[in-house]
């Protein structure tokens, strides 16, 4: 049987691609560490696509009753 990937640790890759684009906006950069931070960025955006896509997926599975989409009402903890 295959194993899946693991899912990607979404707030590690967030905080990741935040230091990413800190460090392009100060300009003082190379062309070169641009690019390769480009393409980290590019990485840590498809990491964090994936899992949403992933969290959503199983939200839904989660919701689903008899094949049927459940409309469930939100309610936001509200702890003081």
């Amino acid at each position: 049987m295959a194993r899946r990937k693991a899912a990607p640790d979404f707030e590690q890759a967030l905080a990741e691609l935040q230091q990413v684009v800190e460090r392009l906006e100060t300009g003082e950069l190379s062309l070169e560490e641009s690019l390769g931070c480009f393409e980290q960025g590019v990485r840590l955006t498809r990491d964090c696509q994936a899992a949403l896509a992933q969290a959503e997926q199983k939200v839904r599975l989660l919701l689903e009753r008899d094949g049927q989409i459940q409309q469930v009402p939100f309610e936001p903890d509200v702890s003081p």
